[in-house]
Parts: C-alpha cells; structure tokens; sequence
C-alpha cells in the first residue's frame, strides 16, 4: 500500500495542473485554498440540510471543483479544464429566482445563528466573497484569466443569502432573528 504522502512539497512548493510548481503562499494556491474552504463549508451546510436545498447545493461543490480545476491549470492546459460557462452561470440565477419567489426577505440585517444549518450557510457565504476578492486579485495578474469565474462566485454569495434565509424561515417558522431588536 502507497503511503498518503509524496514528499514532493517538503520544499514549501505544490504543483499545478500541468508542468509547473509554486511556492505554497502563491496567490494562485491562495485561492485553490480558499475554494477549498468554501467547498467544504458547503459539505457541512449540506450535512445540515434536507432536500431540495440539499442537492442544490451539491451542484454548487460540483461547480466550485470546476472553478478550482481551471484556477489550478497551467497555461499550456487550461482549455482542458475551463468549464464553468453562461449556461452554469445561468442555472445559478435561475436557482436564486427560485428561492427568491418562495422567501420573505427582511429589511434589517439578520443575525446569523438561529438554526445549525442557515448558520453553516452563513459561513459558507462569507467564504465565497472571500474567494471572490482573492479570484479578482489573481485575474489581475493572470493574462488568461477569465471574468465569469469571479461572476459566478459573485452570483453564489447572493445565492447562498437566500438559501440562508429559506432554510430559516423554513425551520424558525418565518421567525428571523434581526439585529435591530424591537425594544420593549
């Protein structure tokens, strides 16, 4: 049996999709990192969450190893791996139309919190604009870099807000928790 360890990173460097290696602190591992994160905060919120809310967010991971896929190709072979498209992003806007037209939206901020999994979905929302800022940093210095992946992560943390609220409602009974407390 081979062992789990290569070795191959024991100089602080990793390697891409491709015939190249990075120091570990690269801003390019900085973001596989980050989405990484975001993936496995959206495992946990999945965990946490029943159907249909369950498998929407499956999709999402998918999605999410994709954008990490091309992000961790090199140039020579990132056609290979580009496959986050209009239709993705499409299907992304459709998903938060849908959530929209079956969800209260509050006028005041909400606390996250009240149930294990609108929590975990909160987490996984400020994950994402996280790697959001850092894939704008990186298209900033990568020539072949393209823009819909930052419009897809842009459109994923307006998503998970509304599914963060849907979960709620439907678990709170409607009731959120707001930051502004009526006073008594």
């Amino acid at each position: 049996m081979s062992p789990f360890y290569t070795k191959t990173g024991d100089d602080g460097t990793t390697g891409l999709l491709g015939n190249r290696r990075v120091e570990k602190s690269d801003l390019q591992i900085e973001v596989l990192g980050t989405l990484d994160e975001l993936s496995a905060s959206l495992g946990m919120a999945r965990s946490l969450c029943i159907s249909p809310e369950k498998e929407d967010i499956k999709t999402i991971q998918v999605r999410i190893y994709e954008i990490m896929s091309e992000v961790a190709a090199t140039p020579e072979n990132i056609d290979r791996f580009s496959k986050i498209n209009d239709a993705c992003l499409m299907s992304l806007e459709d998903l938060i139309e849908r959530y929209t037209e079956i969800t209260k939206i509050p006028n005041e901020f909400i606390l996250p919190g009240d149930t294990s999994s609108s929590a975990a979905i909160s987490v996984a929302r400020t994950i994402a604009r996280r790697a959001e800022r850092r894939l704008v940093e990186l298209g900033k210095r990568e020539k072949d870099f393209r823009g819909i992946l930052v419009q897809y992560l842009n459109r994923l943390s307006s998503f998970l807000y509304i599914l963060e609220l849907h979960v709620l409602q439907g678990q709170a009974g409607g009731d959120l928790s707001l930051a502004k407390k009526k006073e008594k």
